[in-house]
């Protein structure tokens, strides 16, 4: 009996505490916090350059194709080395884990 009940019964779900936060305190909260992008516009020395290889890549061997190319990002370098930092420090333990940054805040004042 009580393999089958063990099985095929139902058991009382735990009722898990919500933390709840007041609305003016995430006010406060993304005033003090900005968002950092994880992708900045590219130089516009670097633009032709980039533009360039990107089209030659494209086009492959059809060299009477055109492209437009409209907006050409970089990665931002701050939101890179805290990304680094962070999974490093997450990953001390555990060498093999992977992680994933989605965003980075930064504390205004």
């Amino acid at each position: 009996m009580g393999l089958f009940q063990r099985l095929f019964g139902k058991s009382e779900e735990k009722e898990i505490p919500i933390n709840t936060v007041d609305k003016g305190e995430t006010e406060q909260i993304e005033k003090e916090w900005e968002k950092l992008p994880a992708f900045i516009p590219v130089n516009e020395e670097d633009y032709s350059l980039v533009s360039l290889i990107a089209t030659a890549i494209a086009a492959g061997d059809r060299p009477e194709s055109k492209f437009v190319v409209k907006k050409i990002m970089q990665r931002n370098p701050e939101v890179l080395h805290v990304s680094l930092i962070a999974s490093s420090l997450a990953a001390a333990d555990v060498i093999d884990s992977k992680f994933k940054i989605k965003t980075v805040y930064r504390k205004t004042n």
